[in-house]
């Protein structure tokens, strides 16, 4: 199966968002809901089950100057085998301009036993632009092995990189359950918060979670694993998790850890 999903957002003459465009295709189904604050709020709707590998699926997202959007998604995505030696892909972009804010807030990707997804993130932000981006990944259902599973996540900032991360689990991926990487946790996860206006936080290491700030711009990368998909949300929540290892003396300073 193949579909494409555009959304793009601007800023009316009153300063409130409005969505120019919204259209996609099934199982990339987008629906817009009631948001306060003048901003706008996105769900993306599976018209499908999926992905199945042999899918070819595509989100444009584009933020004009001064409109503000969340996107979520109504439910996790599972990774589901399909026809033998096909592969099935998820490519998101998105391009955030100055003075806009985007909220990437998708649920989890489950990497269902054989499967093999790529999930690849291209994302532009201007100089003065505000992002939240978060991706899960919960590997394999319960009480069952993951399939091949690739997410790759590219961000720039004012034209230069800032992220440039690669994960892949699964049986294919040799080492990816040891100590280097996921060190059996089933659940893995990032959130990367790029915001002029936030103030500079140090980074900060408590168990299995890590607050990292990024060199070429004003932009934190939050990482974690977890035994499950609830405790992994808890920790990709920097404002009432993360944030209060320095207070609480729970974590260990550490040198910036330089990505891109």
């Amino acid at each position: 199966m193949r579909a494409t999903a555009r959304l793009v957002a601007r800023a009316d003459r009153h300063g409130h968002t409005v969505l120019a465009e919204l259209r996609g295709e099934s199982p990339l189904l987008l629906r817009q809901v009631p948001a306060p604050g003048g901003g706008v709020t996105v769900y993306v709707v599976g018209g499908a089950a999926g992905p199945l590998a042999g899918d070819d699926l595509r989100l444009d997202v584009e933020v004009g100057s001064g409109a503000v959007v969340r996107v979520h998604t109504v439910a996790a995505s599972i990774a589901l085998p399909g026809r033998p030696g096909a592969v099935s892909r998820m490519l998101v972009r998105a391009t955030v301009a100055d003075r806009a804010t985007l909220h990437w807030l998708p649920e989890q990707l489950v990497a269902a036993a054989g499967c093999a997804h790529v999930a690849d993130a291209r994302v532009d932000v201007a100089a003065g632009g505000t992002l939240h981006w978060r991706d899960e990944l919960i590997c394999g259902r319960h009480g069952e092995h993951p399939g091949n599973v690739e997410i790759n996540t590219w961000v720039d900032l004012d034209g230069r990189p800032l992220l440039r991360q690669s994960l892949v689990v699964g049986p294919n991926a040799a080492g990816w359950a040891g100590p280097a990487v996921l060190a059996g946790a089933p659940a893995t996860g990032s959130l990367l918060i790029v915001d002029p206006a936030r103030p500079e936080e140090p980074p900060a290491v408590s168990g299995t979670r890590a607050r990292l700030p990024l060199a070429g711009g004003p932009a934190t990368l939050w990482s974690a694993i977890a035994p499950d998909a609830h405790t992994l949300r808890e920790y990709l929540e920097p404002d009432t998790a993360l944030d209060t290892i320095a207070a609480s003396g729970g974590g260990r300073e550490r040198g910036v850890v330089r990505v891109g």
